[in-house]
């Protein structure tokens, strides 16, 4: 079973390809990096990770088709045993939202979650998304547990659950990714639907750490920032986590996107 796996939203993966993401990948001891907002086709993404995939990685994706919008991947030191789209909606099979790979006992997922805007179609989008998603999630659990199975939703939820997931949470609660109809969704997450947020079950007293800052102003300097990217998984993987941490860039100009990648070391 892999036991180090990122995730991180690339923004763009021939942005970030440009700016030191490659390098990145070339460094990681990850086993498993969950990639979103690739914005790319299967072609154009296969091209982009040359590099990558000749030196070992092996790469399953899921392309939008939107074109430069969404898409999801999942890159790994060995291949998959299986791989599969969609979360079983027929709204977003085609999104390039969600993707999830078997490495022996262990699904690994990448998601890339609507982000919404109040009082738009973006907005009535997200509502949709996470109502059956929500569905596929606890039925994904009970499954996993009947199977003795691991999963990890890794990736973008665009929704800050707490207080201590954004900065700025008092002058954002009427804002999407903090209202109280999604952060409620996040609750029934981590309650009824059977999962762990494993970085706030290591630290669950921490501001942040946050995973995303806004490009604009002063944001990264200032570490004003919001937690939207998650590692989720079933108790017993969560169980297993022993380190997890946000590998923010050490300042603004080596940034590569405007997420950081969420690493977790699972025993």
């Amino acid at each position: 079973m892999p036991h180090i796996i990122t995730t991180v939203n690339v923004n763009g993966i021939r942005a970030a390809a440009k700016k030191g993401m490659l390098e990145w990948i070339e460094a990681t001891e990850a086993d498993v990096i969950c990639l979103q907002e690739t914005r790319a086709d299967d072609k154009q993404l296969a091209s982009t990770l040359a590099a990558a995939l000749e030196a070992g990685w092996h790469l399953a994706s899921a392309q939008p088709s939107a074109k430069g919008r969404n898409g999801v991947a999942i890159l790994s030191r060995r291949p998959a045993d299986a791989v599969r789209i969609g979360h079983g909606d027929e709204e977003f099979a085609e999104a390039g939202r969600y993707i999830e790979a078997d490495f022996d006992d262990l699904t690994v997922a990448s998601l890339y979650l609507p982000s919404g805007e109040v009082e738009t179609d973006r907005q009535a989008e997200k509502e949709r998304f996470l109502g059956s998603f929500g569905s596929y999630l606890a039925a994904t659990a009970a499954a996993a547990q009947r199977a003795d199975r691991h999963v990890v939703v890794c990736g973008d939820w665009n929704i800050a659950h707490t207080e201590l997931d954004l900065k700025n949470h008092k002058g954002n609660k009427k804002n999407s990714g903090f209202l109280p109809n999604e952060r409620e969704w996040m609750g029934s997450v981590f309650g009824e639907f059977g999962w762990v947020d494993v970085m706030r079950t290591l630290h669950p007293d921490l501001d942040g750490p946050y995973t995303w800052w806004s490009y604009r102003g002063k944001a990264f300097d200032n570490d004003s920032g919001w937690r939207i990217d998650y590692q989720v998984s079933t108790p017993a993987l969560a169980e297993r986590a022993k380190q997890a941490v946000v590998e923010r860039a050490a300042s603004y100009d080596l940034r590569w996107s405007d997420h950081a990648p969420v690493t977790v070391q699972y025993r």
